[in-house]
């Protein structure tokens, strides 16, 4: 008895210890599809040669993917262009036809896409403190955007998978030269979580699930054998034992 008190005593005394040691992290910053938009950055049909970090079929998935984030969640998008009658290459179709009313700024010189002054003001326009952003190259017209939105003042989103460079070491450190600059990396998947919270949303479930089986076939296909097991589905000998 005189044992058990004294090692109750002790827990008392080491809890306040550990709650005191608890403090609080950095905060957790959430999209907010209130205050986001989505920003196309020179994903040209001549740039898109220039991606190695990624297989040209996905990264080709994943810059459409990107770009559709804004119709899903219907937030703004403005997109730009680096010089786009030469080698760099026009638009992909699958990104024009999408939004054949959005903000389009063909730039012709400028490198960092901020450095335009109809680039800033079309940004500004939409009213937004979060940016999604991605570009090809990652280490030049994203990261260097990234940067100068950080230095403005937004929250900047940078889709890794909707940017890509010529070789991994390229993208690796021009991912770290934005974390640094306080730039938040996620993928696709993590966006479309974050915008969505809940999949009891609108949009949610029933609108996510067709983008996804479109975008992230991955998932697409993980909920359509969960509809074929409940419509189609028999319990297989020795699953019952599972």
């Amino acid at each position: 008895m005189a044992l058990l008190s004294m090692l109750s005593f002790g827990l008392l005394g080491i809890v306040p210890a550990v709650l005191a040691a608890l403090q609080p992290g950095p905060p957790f910053v959430r999209l907010d599809k209130n205050d986001a938009m989505v920003i196309v950055a020179d994903m040209q049909e001549g740039l898109y040669q220039l991606v190695k970090d990624f297989d040209p079929v996905v990264y080709h998935n994943n810059m459409i993917a990107h770009s559709a984030i804004a119709q899903l969640f219907n937030i703004p998008i403005v997109i730009t262009t680096s010089a786009e009658t030469g080698p760099n290459g026009i638009l992909p179709k699958e990104i024009a036809s999408m939004y054949p009313s959005a903000p389009l700024i063909r730039r012709n010189g400028e490198v960092d896409a901020w450095d335009n002054e109809e680039f800033r003001s079309a940004v500004r326009a939409q009213n937004k403190t979060q940016i999604i952003l991605g570009g090809i190259t990652t280490d030049v017209c994203t990261e260097f955007l990234a940067l100068s939105l950080r230095a403005e003042g937004y929250t900047v989103f940078a889709n890794t998978e909707a940017s890509g460079a010529l070789t991994d070491k390229l993208a690796a450190d021009a991912n770290q030269r934005m974390r640094d600059g306080g730039v938040i990396l996620q993928g696709t998947f993590a966006i479309v979580g974050d915008l969505m919270r809940d999949w009891r949303n609108t949009p949610g479930s029933q609108q996510v699930l067709p983008w996804f089986d479109t975008y992230l076939p991955a998932y697409g296909f993980l909920a359509r054998a969960h509809k074929a097991a409940v419509q189609n589905g028999t319990i297989a000998p020795g699953e019952e034992a599972l």
